[in-house]
C-alpha cells in the first residue's frame, strides 16, 4: 500500500516548509545565510538481500545545507558595525571560553574596552604596539586607548616662497614695527606639557641679488637675495629685544636655497616643569624665492597638545584605528578573519553564529584581504542572502507538494475501503 509513501512525502514537504519558513524569517538578519532542505528517496531491501523489488518506499530528509553566499552590504551610521565583502568570518571567543564564527558585524565597546557583539561574545584578531607590530593574535581585541599624550615639538619644516622683488630692509629690526621686517608666519608649538605657544617666524631680506659679472676679478656668479630669520614665542622676540638672527637663508639666482637650510631655533618658554624647548630646528629646505607674492606651502612638526579619543576608524585590511581631538591617529588592533574547508560542516547554533564540527575542517586564520579572503567595509553590514521572492515560489511548490502528498493517502485510503466492502 501507498501509505509509508504518503506519509514520508508530507514529513519531507512538511520539513521542507519549517526551511522555508525560517529563511524567510531571517530575511532581515543581517549575516543570516539561507538554508536548502535536501532530499533523498529510500527502497526496502527484500527478504533475500537480493535488492529492492524496484518500486521506492518514499523520501527522506538527506540534510540541510546552508548557502554561504555573498549577502547585499548596505550602509549605516556606527562606524563599528563592519561588513565582510568576500570569504572568511568573524572569530568570537564566549565566556565559556569556546570559539565561534559568525558573519554579523554588528560589534560594540563594552565596559572594559572589548569588542563585542550583540551576545555579549568576544572578537578575535590582533593587538598591536605603539610602532604597529603584532604582540599577540587570536586574541580578544580591546580597544583602552582613550587619550594621547602631547608631544614636544622636534623638528618644524617649513615651506614657503619668498617675494624675489622684495624690497632690501636697513636698520635695526623691530618685530613689533612691520616696516622693520618683510613677512610674517606663526604656528602653535607644543611643549612636554601640551601647552601651546604661539610662535613667529619673520623674515627680512637683507641682501639683494646678485647679477653675473664674468669680467670681474675674480669673476662674479649671479646670486640670489639673502634674509635674516627671526622669531618670537608668545609675542616676545627670542632670544632678547631688539631680537637676534635665528639665522640667514640664502639663495642661488634660480630661487633655490644654497647653504644651511636647516636652522636651531633660540630656547622656547613653555616646556615641562617651566623648563624652555631647546635644540628645536627649523628645515626651510623647502624655501624657494621666486617672483610672485608670499605664500606659505606648509608649515608642520609643531607637536601637538593632549587629545581624547573621538572615534575608531576601521581600514579594509581590518586595522582598528584611534581617532583623537587633537588631530592625530593611531592604529591600535586589527581582525582577523577565519575560514573553512567545508562551510556545510559549520553547525548552526544561533545568535547568528556558527560552530565548527570535524566535517567543516581545519581552520584558516588570516588578515582581511590576504589569500582566499575578502575585505571590510567599516560603517555597514552585510544583509541576510535570502531571496524572499523565490522563498514565496518555494512555499507554495512546498505547499502543492503537500497537498498531492495528502491526496496518495486519501486515495489508498479509498482503494482499501473498497477492497474491505468486497462481498
Amino acid at each position: 500500500m501507498g501509505f509509508q509513501q504518503g506519509l514520508s512525502g508530507l514529513n519531507v514537504s512538511s520539513k521542507n516548509l519549517e526551511v522555508i519558513g525560517n529563511n524567510v524569517a531571517n530575511a532581515n538578519t543581517y549575516g543570516a545565510k539561507t538554508a536548502r532542505a535536501e532530499f533523498a528517496d529510500m527502497y526496502a531491501a527484500s527478504l533475500g538481500g537480493s535488492g529492492s523489488n524496484g518500486v521506492g518506499i518514499g523520501a527522506r530528509v538527506s540534510t540541510v545545507a546552508q548557502q554561504f553566499t555573498q549577502g547585499n552590504i548596505s550602509t549605516t551610521a556606527n562606524s563599528l558595525d563592519v561588513a565582510i565583502n568576500g570569504r572568511g568570518f568573524f572569530g568570537l571567543l564566549t565566556p565559556e571560553g569556546q570559539y565561534v564564527y559568525s558573519r554579523n558585524g554588528q560589534f560594540k565597546r563594552d565596559a572594559d574596552g572589548y569588542l563585542v557583539n550583540n551576545e555579549r561574545h568576544q572578537l578575535l584578531g590582533r593587538m598591536l604596539d605603539d610602532n604597529g607590530n603584532v604582540v599577540s593574535s587570536q586574541t580578544p581585541i580591546r580597544l583602552t586607548n582613550d587619550t594621547s599624550p602631547p608631544q614636544p615639538a622636534e623638528r618644524i619644516t617649513l615651506a614657503l616662497n619668498l617675494k624675489a622683488d622684495a624690497p632690501v630692509k636697513s636698520g635695526a629690526v623691530d618685530l613689533d614695527v612691520a616696516s622693520t621686517y618683510d613677512f610674517v608666519t606663526s604656528q602653535s608649538v607644543y611643549g612636554d606639557n601640551g601647552v601651546p605657544i604661539t610662535v613667529n617666524y619673520y623674515f627680512r631680506k637683507e641682501t639683494a641679488a646678485v647679477a653675473a659679472n664674468p669680467s670681474a676679478v675674480p669673476p662674479v656668479a649671479a646670486a640670489g637675495g639673502q634674509w635674516g630669520v627671526y622669531m618670537s614665542a608668545n609675542g616676545a622676540p627670542l632670544p632678547s629685544d631688539p631680537p637676534t638672527r635665528v639665522g640667514t637663508l640664502s639663495f642661488s639666482a634660480s630661487g633655490i636655497p644654497t647653504g644651511t637650510t636647516t636652522l636651531t631655533l633660540h630656547d622656547i618658554p613653555g616646556g615641562a616643569n617651566g623648563q624652555p624647548l631647546t635644540g628645536v630646528e627649523l628645515d626651510l629646505a623647502g624655501a624657494t624665492e621666486y617672483a610672485g607674492n608670499f605664500s606659505v606651502r606648509e608649515l608642520s612638526g609643531g607637536g601637538y597638545a593632549e587629545g581624547n579619543l573621538s572615534d575608531f576608524v576601521i581600514e579594509t585590511d581590518g586595522t582598528v584605528k584611534a581617532r583623537y581631538t587633537n588631530g592625530q591617529s593611531k592604529a591600535i588592533a586589527q581582525m582577523e578573519l577565519t575560514d573553512f574547508r567545508n562551510l556545510n560542516g559549520l553547525q548552526p547554533i544561533g545568535g547568528n553564529e556558527w560552530k565548527p564540527t570535524q566535517a567543516a575542517g581545519a581552520k584558516v586564520d588570516g588578515v582581511p584581504g590576504s589569500g582566499v579572503f575578502g575585505l571590510l567595509q567599516a560603517g555597514a553590514l552585510e544583509e541576510s542572502n535570502v531571496d524572499l521572492t523565490g522563498e514565496l515560489v518555494n512555499m507554495i511548490v512546498a505547499q502543492r507538494a503537500y497537498q498531492a502528498n495528502a491526496q496518495t493517502i486519501k486515495t489508498e485510503d479509498q482503494v482499501l475501503q473498497t477492497l474491505v466492502n468486497l462481498k
